[in-house]
């Protein structure tokens, strides 16, 4: 039975059985010692009955056979009732059947007794260790509603008992967990707010600059011009770093749903190139596209083109006038690959492995926008089971690869393009 896994059980039972068993031997004993004093009592009274016919000069050969016999005649039984000596006569008449009678009952009164005590020490002492083991666990489980579950509760043994402690301390390991969410997200919204509060204080400076001055010289009709424009600008940079700082926080919520469908590579390109076409005239540098752009990506198009537009704007961003970018494809049966490269500058060793973290800008040489383009990029890919990955080293380029799993069945996947 599943019961007596339990390790007290088993101690328990052990007991039980040990205290039958000592029982079973005990009243083997009493029944041979009984059994003993009878035989001593009849000896002694055939001891003091021949004793009592030899004195009487009854021959030996006659009281010989009287003890021996075993056969009960009429004359016999008159004769004993004559002496008063019948099944009814009190005990006390005989002296030592009535010592025999007393310690016989002594002894069956006293044995119930001793077992009922041995039984009840046995139960008591389970008892104590169950109620121990129970205020052990329930001030554990008090720890664990204040927070703290360094001390867990014993699970080593088996039963039903120590499942249910296992289970409270799986409880009690997912409430640890979710605390430190908790507190992680509270950290990491105490951090953002400081962030958002910092990136926010220069263009809201600008601002108030600006108006100032315009405020000052409201006939000059070129400086309110010159100084709208650069109100203007401000204001963008703000939407953009806003508008940034909410598609990451619904990234990092859970509340994007990625809707993935066939999505060709070149309808991908021109959706992402679209807005930044002036910005490559303007700087004369040149993009280089893929020769062939028959691919198909499974993914979601919006994001997507959101993830890739911001590594086309990086590397816009650090490419010198004149410079290159360079765009190819590279499919296998189970991802696909989109690799940005540039002939800029490069990363510097010391900023490679940081250049994803929100509002990291690297050295000041390199520092151009407010940092969540490439974090914004990367949580994108992440959500749809990719990745982004950089190489780089200063004075060579970088090259970022843009990576998306293949479906597992391309013709169970849905064809819509919506918004591209």
């Amino acid at each position: 039975m599943s019961i007596f896994r339990e390790k007290t059980a088993r101690s328990l039972l052990a007991a039980f059985l040990f205290i039958f068993l000592l029982s079973l031997f005990l009243e083997l004993f009493i029944a041979w010692e009984r059994n003993h004093s009878a035989r001593e009592l009849l000896l002694e009274h055939n001891r003091a009955a021949a004793s009592a016919l030899l004195n009487q000069d009854v021959s030996a050969e006659t009281i010989a056979k009287a003890l021996s016999s075993t056969e009960i005649n009429p004359e016999g039984i008159r004769l004993m009732n004559q002496l008063g000596i019948q099944e009814h006569t009190s005990a006390r008449l005989f002296p030592a059947l009535s010592a025999y009678g007393n310690h016989s009952f002594l002894i069956s009164l006293l044995l119930p007794f001793f077992l009922f005590g041995l039984l009840l020490s046995v139960i008591s002492r389970f008892l104590r260790c169950q109620e121990r083991l129970f205020l052990a666990a329930a001030e554990t489980v008090s720890d664990f509603t204040k927070g703290s579950s360094q001390v867990l509760l014993p699970q080593s043994e088996e039963g039903a008992l120590y499942r249910l402690f296992a289970s409270i301390n799986h409880m009690a390991a997912g409430l640890r967990t979710g605390q430190e969410a908790e507190h992680a997200s509270r950290e990491f919204l105490k951090s953002t707010i400081s962030d958002i509060s910092h990136q926010l204080k220069t263009p809201l400076a600008a601002l108030a600059m600006y108006n100032e001055i315009m405020l000052q010289e409201p006939d000059q009709a070129e400086t309110i011009r010159t100084f709208a424009e650069k109100s203007s600008a401000s204001i963008e940079r703000m939407k953009s770093l806003i508008l940034s700082l909410l598609k990451i926080a619904r990234l990092d919520a859970g509340a994007i749903v990625f809707h993935k469908t066939l999505c060709p590579l070149a309808r991908l390109l021109n959706a992402s190139l679209e807005p930044l076409c002036l910005r490559v005239v303007s700087e004369k540098k040149e993009l280089l596209l893929p020769q062939n752009q028959s691919a198909v990506l499974f993914c979601d198009p919006l994001w997507t083109c959101e993830a890739l537009g911001n590594i086309l704007k990086n590397a816009l961003d650090h490419t010198s006038q004149g410079g290159h970018i360079e765009i190819s494809v590279e499919q296998t049966p189970l991802e696909t690959r989109i690799h940005v490269a540039d002939d800029g500058d490069g990363i510097p060793s010391e900023d490679l492995h940081h250049i994803f973290k929100r509002f990291y800008r690297g050295s000041a040489s390199r520092a151009k926008g407010a940092g969540l383009g490439l974090p914004l990029a990367k949580g994108i890919l992440e959500g749809q089971e990719g990745n982004l990955f950089v190489k780089s080293s200063t004075g060579s380029g970088t090259v970022f690869t843009l990576c998306l799993p293949a479906p597992a069945s391309l013709q169970n996947c849905k064809t819509e393009f919506t918004g591209l």
